[in-house]
């Protein structure tokens, strides 16, 4: 089981760099998404894999050593709700951006940023 879980790990965050590396801003975003949900993976991971027991204890029993910790469970389902809402307003702000400048490639979208005074900024080569 923890073969395949970092089988998927390794192939969910290798993709997931491939596409935030790309030009394309859409493909940006679905690649932070997946290199959101490898981390999930990782944290998910990091509890134990052996155990079927629930966390819940019961009041008699005491402690259960081989229970399923909680807090690895409770961890990934805040990530996931938050990347999916963060992933939400991106999508958004993309299509905003593309209404607006026309396109979603990056270079194009770069380029149409105004001339900056700033001397610690680098020139673009369509501007020279």
């Amino acid at each position: 089981m923890i073969w395949m879980l970092t089988l998927a790990m390794g192939t969910v965050v290798t993709v997931g760099v491939y596409l935030a590396f790309s030009r394309d801003l859409l493909r940006c975003l679905i690649g932070l998404a997946l290199l959101g949900n490898g981390v999930n993976l990782l944290l998910f991971g990091s509890g134990r894999f052996s155990s079927t027991l629930a966390p819940v204890i019961e009041k008699s029993r005491g402690i259960l050593p081989e229970a399923a910790p909680a807090l690895p469970q409770a961890l990934v389902l805040t990530a996931i709700v938050i990347g999916f809402a963060l992933l939400c307003f991106s999508l958004v702000l993309a299509l905003a951006i593309m209404a607006r400048g026309g396109s979603i490639d990056v270079e194009k979208l770069r380029s149409a940023e105004p001339e900056s005074d700033d001397p610690l900024r680098p020139e673009l080569e369509d501007r020279r």
